[in-house]
């Protein structure tokens, strides 16, 4: 089992972010996409020999989570208010999909927990001085989106209850968002955001899974809390830009549509496990001789298997960076985002990826003959953590293509995640 060594640490630090430092804006701009990207890489071999014990801890080991806080990989879409960089989305997604090579595991709660880094920039600014005003700018937010908070209003904020499940990377975190309806009469209901502090819920074990073991993905018991108004967010506010942080938080980055980045922070990590396993696929099929003689190579099927899934990633990997190459280039250029049918075209891109993902996937496994379906074969796990993301409701591209199909038709929109 390989073990960072403080070197190791150190040579994250370098140019990068020391653990709990408080950042001047100087630092932070020595720091390249390019120079985080390979830090990425650099990790890729390491987390693919802790990937085994990520499955058997059903979480992510905290060594990986402290040398990503030093690589500084949490603070790409973090304020530079707090020591982020406030890079493009791109960066971030690029991140993601390296870690996948490595572990699976480790990439989603990346995605899941580094995209936080970002949406605390659209709430009242208060939260954000909440969260990293005491000096720690490496505390970590988990979430669950489902909508099941019961929310009474009360003076300054609101009566919270629920429980949630699905919240990736929690053991990590200090604070948690979770998802509620405010019901008004005569009003259809209120998405929000609650954003609750470590003393404010329980984490109940229940990630007993086959896929993404590694990701922690517990239960969350939160049993009639106050919180305060400042520590919500709209996603109304979400959707149409109107963020109570935006005054405060003006990096064209936070301008995103919240549906727009978070929906690649749960599909973009497939598409590296997706890499990772036509990587393996590859080192196996070089030397495969079956049983019957032949070797893995030879094979047609094994040969389109790996033909294929090459290219599948790469235009997975083209369209995520065209959209947002858009989306941001709408923003610098001053144009609003008001076109819904680009929104939902879009949407629907980052909704096909784990399915994708998946074909090819099995593909890569039915040409692996009978040695791939014994337990230690190192691809079942890939894939299986694949199949397990396509169990993420932003990643079910039969809801979302048929949204964007009637609206194209001349139907309402019926989704504002957008």
């Amino acid at each position: 089992m390989s073990v960072a060594t403080p070197e190791m640490i150190d040579s994250l630090r370098t140019g990068g972010v020391t653990p709990g430092a408080k950042i001047e804006e100087s630092s932070v701009s020595e720091v390249t996409p390019e120079v985080l990207v390979q830090r990425a890489r650099d990790m890729v071999p390491v987390l693919a020999e802790r990937a085994a014990k990520a499955a058997e801890m059903r979480r992510v080991p905290d060594e990986t989570v402290a040398e990503m806080k030093a690589a500084g990989f949490f603070r790409v879409l973090q304020p530079k208010k707090y020591g982020g960089y406030e890079m493009d989305p791109q960066v971030f997604y690029d991140i993601c999909m390296t870690i996948a090579e490595g572990c699976m595991s480790t990439a989603w709660i990346y995605g899941v927990i580094g995209v936080h880094n970002w949406q605390i920039a659209l709430f009242d600014p208060k939260a954000a001085e909440d969260v990293w005003g005491a000096g720690d700018t490496d505390v970590l937010i988990a979430s669950t989106y489902m909508p099941k908070g019961q929310v009474t209003p009360v003076e300054g904020g609101f009566k919270f209850s629920g429980r949630w499940a699905f919240s990736s990377g929690i053991e990590h975190c200090d604070w948690v968002f979770l998802g509620g309806l405010i019901f008004t009469e005569g009003q259809p209901p209120e998405y929000r955001t609650f954003m609750l502090p470590k003393s404010d819920y329980k984490v109940i074990d229940t990630w007993h899974v086959i896929g993404l073991k590694g990701t922690g993905s517990q239960d969350i018991l939160v049993e009639d809390v106050f919180v305060p108004e400042y520590r919500t967010h709209k996603a109304s506010d979400g959707f149409m830009g109107t963020n109570p942080g935006r005054d405060t938080f003006t990096s064209d980055l936070y301008k995103l549509p919240f549906g727009q980045i978070f929906v690649r922070a749960v599909s973009s990590a497939a598409i590296g496990g997706l890499q990772g396993m036509l990587n393996e696929f590859v080192n196996f099929g070089k030397v495969q001789v079956g049983n019957m003689g032949n070797k893995t190579a030879e094979q047609g099927p094994a040969q389109m298997a790996v033909a294929e899934t090459a290219v599948a990633v790469d235009e997975m990997k083209l369209v995520l960076q065209r959209n947002f190459d858009v989306l941001m280039g709408k923003i610098r250029a001053g144009e609003p985002l008001d076109d819904i049918n680009q929104r939902l075209h879009y949407r629907f891109q980052a909704a096909q990826v784990v399915e994708r993902c998946a074909k090819h996937a099995y593909q890569l496994f039915s040409a692996c003959g009978g040695r791939g379906i014994f337990s230690d074969f190192v691809l079942n796990q890939k894939m299986m953590d694949i199949f397990a993301a396509r169990g993420h409701y932003a990643n079910n591209p039969d809801q979302f293509g048929k949204n964007y199909g009637a609206v194209t038709l001349g139907m309402e929109n019926g989704d504002f995640f957008l």
